[in-house]
């Protein structure tokens, strides 16, 4: 059995005397699509910035690959975490930069593609995700559905084994979330990613899963397949799942 591509041992995060996460243990295995749902507040996107090297835990240990990032070299840590790509919640793009530059950028700050090289496979994820025809436009003149699209592109766009996506269906409606959640695993299973993903959509996070984990209290709850999940009359995620108060 391959060892998971991502694993958090009793991770715990504090800001000052504020603790964001306490004693946080999960793992990601290879090709799988894991989908952490709780209330806001509880800790969810710390825990992706942890899992993307963003926020460094007080205690406990994060392994990708199971490499521990603390024990490598500058090199090889910068080499774990280019295996790794992340759509934020606000989509972080470039205002001031087209929709092609915006999925060039990253190649062309780290890639050792050649500039032609780069293009081509800019074109060929724009086509993907259907802005092909935008490629010229700049963020501001595009819909919000076609701006996570975009921010799917250039997550892809240094062909990672890792994709983080927080809240990619945040703000869209029913038809445009449903075809988001489709193209993103639609490209993660052509392309092998694996795959962590924030939502409070329970149909999308159904869509997607593999696994499910409930992130609640600072803490996390491993609930597992979409099924269990469904069936799950563990307390406070049974709660949650049917939009019942439980604090």
């Amino acid at each position: 059995m391959a060892s998971p591509i991502i694993e958090l041992e009793k991770v715990s995060v504090r800001f000052g005397q504020v603790h964001l996460l306490e004693d946080v243990s999960l793992q990601l295995d290879p090709g799988r699509c894991l989908v952490l749902l709780g209330p806001s507040g509880e800790g969810k996107t710390t825990l992706l910035k942890v899992m993307a090297g963003l926020v460094e835990p007080h205690s406990g240990s994060l392994k990708l690959h199971g490499v521990d990032p603390k024990k490598t070299t500058r090199s090889e840590r910068q080499n774990l975490f280019l295996e790794m790509g992340m759509l934020f919640q606000k989509n972080a793009l470039f205002d001031s930069m087209t929709v092609l530059e915006n999925v060039l950028f990253p190649m062309r700050e780290v890639s050792d593609l050649s500039p032609n090289q780069q293009i081509i496979l800019a074109n060929d994820l724009l086509e993907a995700v259907e802005l092909d025809h935008s490629k010229n436009l700049f963020p501001h003149e595009i819909s919000g559905g076609m701006q996570k699209r975009l921010g799917v592109a250039r997550a892809l766009s240094l062909k990672p084994k890792i994709v983080l996506y927080d809240d990619p269906t945040a703000g869209l409606d029913p038809i445009t979330s449903k075809k988001i959640a489709a193209l993103i695993q639609d490209l993660s299973k052509k392309e092998g990613v694996s795959t962590v993903i924030i939502t409070n959509d329970m149909m999308r996070a159904f869509q997607m899963a593999d696994d499910i984990a409930f992130v609640y209290n600072k803490s996390v709850d491993w609930i597992g397949p979409p099924d269990i999940a469904k069936a799950s009359k563990s307390e406070p995620f049974h709660s949650f799942l049917r939009g019942k108060s439980f604090a």
